[in-house]
């Protein structure tokens, strides 16, 4: 039988980014809050001596395992769903602080068309511009209305940049100057300048310089060691929720964190939340945390995945379209093409978000009229350093193995780049998720499915932004190149981006959308549920600075709710 502790005014689900900046905002509020992480603890005494490519860039160290939880994908719904057995496509995080610990730190914004994509799509270009079957909307929030929280969250964090030529309006300029301009960097902004295009640094959250958060906490000059995705930074460089959300909660004396706690169910009844059951990891005792406001802030799927076993909401429906839970999923497409130098740069250095970029096909900066897409995506070189086992470039032709392969590996292996885009993905009435009836996880809970495929919208878009990149590269005054062919169908195996988004989209009523505009649930007024899973469609850029502008927007929201109640306007 669970052991009911004693009640707080939130409880989180999940002590990521979203539930960091959760807990934080509403632990200086003056709320009692408790963080329930189904990892372990981590600090900056467990990323010391990180560098261990084997342990954690291939076998996935800091990753959930799969083995206790997983989803099951399809492609179609005529197709039987198989559990993903091994991280490929998109790697989930685990322990606290979340993916938001082995992230690449590339801070984008949203631009303003994603807000008002449906609207302003039709404005320009007319109504079914790309066919009844893609299910645009609107945010609730425009550009204008979100960007307080997206300099909240830039503040908190620390980025590094300068302002992008097709970027919103600011209320303040980036926190920190750019990171360094390396010579790999010269060479891609001086072929996109030549091109006609408006190339300046990807914003990272990363420390270009010393830098005090707005909640205090101290981060430390970047060193460029090359060890960011998939790994901690041991040098409180990377902006991560352990060295900043979460130390500014814990500061406040009012919030408590607790690892190794595995939600399984959140309790309601009458339309309002009563708290959540979890289970100790460890231990296996079963624990019952009631709350005033239940804030699921973990990853995107694992958000809808609650829901649906919690039997919180509509679940939707493809062959009627009717119904908002698990409707919207989306993901990218990720272009691209290798470019092998002529002399050696010094490429092992390096930094998650060390790059440029441009947007001049992100959006709607350019005119659609004759293409059979919308959106785009940003096209960009990232210095993320060379690893050795995982960095082996060779031209088309040779062997994957013996001596040729391994004289050409060690000859390119500072002789080149990657120019690669994320393209915006649009949702379509047959890329959903659900339940599956079949698979269940180690708590006896039913897997996740998911059902997606890449649309005509996808290789529409991939075969422009293809030709595209394509150019750019030629400009580089390479010895060769190579380019990604053309997609076909998804595939779950090879990495691509860990940048899924929808299920729990957000809108202006309960027939479009799972919550409103402070990510307060529908169904359930003291529910609130935040992250990328918010997202309309998926945009053309890395989506964390959205969603920690929503997760500021969301605080917000549950601090008004905690001192007065009802539905938020």
């Amino acid at each position: 039988m669970a052991k009911e502790l004693k009640k707080v005014n939130v409880v989180t689900v999940g002590v990521g980014f979203m539930g960091g900046v959760t807990l934080a905002e509403c632990a200086k509020a003056g709320l009692s809050v408790v963080g329930l992480e189904r990892g372990a603890p981590r600090g900056l005494e467990d990323f010391l001596e990180i560098h261990d490519e084997w342990r954690y860039a291939i076998n996935y160290g800091l990753m959930q395992d799969l083995s206790k939880e997983t989803i099951t994908f399809r492609n179609s719904e005529s197709m039987p769903a198989l559990p993903m057995r091994r991280l490929g496509s998109f790697c989930l995080g685990d322990g606290l602080g979340g993916a938001g610990v082995h992230w690449n730190a590339m801070n984008y914004r949203f631009k303003p068309y994603d807000f008002q994509i449906k609207t302003l799509t039709e404005e320009r270009y007319g109504k079914n511009k790309i066919g009844p079957d893609y299910q645009l909307q609107d945010y609730p929030l425009t550009y204008d209305e979100m960007e307080p929280y997206f300099t909240q969250f830039e503040y908190a964090i620390g980025v590094s940049g300068t302002p992008g030529p097709f970027d919103g309006k600011r209320s303040k300029p980036w926190p920190m100057p750019p990171l360094a301009k390396t010579p790999a960097m010269k060479l891609f902004e001086e072929s996109t300048k030549n091109l006609g295009y408006h190339p300046y640094p990807i914003p990272a959250a990363i420390a270009s310089e010393p830098y005090t958060t707005s909640d205090g906490m101290q981060l430390n000059p970047c060193q460029y060691c090359g060890y960011c995705e998939r790994f901690a930074c041991e040098y409180d460089a990377k902006a991560q929720p352990t060295n900043t959300f979460i130390p500014a909660a814990m500061k406040t004396g009012n919030c408590e964190i607790r690892c190794h706690c595995n939600v399984v169910e959140i309790l309601h009844k009458n339309g309002k939340a009563s708290g959540v059951r979890y289970v100790n990891t460890l231990t296996q005792e079963e624990f019952i945390q009631p709350a005033d406001v239940v804030v699921l802030s973990s990853y995107v799927l694992n958000n809808a995945k609650l829901l649906m076993t919690s039997k919180i909401g509509t679940m939707y429906d493809p062959k009627t379209g009717k119904g908002t839970l698990g409707k919207g999923y989306c993901y990218q497409i990720t272009p691209g093409a290798s470019v092998f130098l002529k002399e050696p740069l010094n490429l092992y250095a390096g930094a998650g978000a060390l790059g440029m970029v441009i947007d001049d096909f992100n959006a709607d900066a350019f005119d659609h009229s004759n293409l059979d897409f919308i959106h785009g995506g940003s096209i960009a070189l990232a210095q993320t350093g060379k690893r050795p086992i995982g960095t082996n470039p060779t031209p088309s032709g040779t062997p994957r193995w013996g001596a040729d392969f391994k004289k050409q590996s060690t000859h390119y292996f500072n002789r080149t780049l990657g120019v690669g885009s994320q393209g915006a993905s649009m949702p379509h009435k047959h890329n959903f998720l659900d339940l599956d009836p079949t698979y269940k996880d180690a708590y006896g809970l039913p897997l996740l499915r998911m059902t997606y495929n890449f649309t005509d919208h996808d290789k529409a878009l991939f075969s422009f932004i293809s030709k595209k990149i394509e150019e750019i590269v030629k400009g580089m005054n390479p010895e060769s190149i190579a380019v990604k062919g053309m997609i076909k169908d998804y595939n779950i195996v090879p990495y691509q981006t860990t940048h899924n988004t929808g299920g729990t989209i957000t809108g202006k009523s309960p027939e479009d959308s799972v919550v409103n505009s402070y990510m307060q649930h529908w169904d359930a007024e003291n529910l609130f549920v935040v992250g990328a899973g918010n997202f309309t469609h998926n945009g053309g850029c890395n989506p964390t600075g959205t969603i920690g502008a929503l997760a500021f927007r969301c605080a917000e929201g549950i601090i008004k709710y905690a001192r007065k109640g009802g539905m938020l306007a």
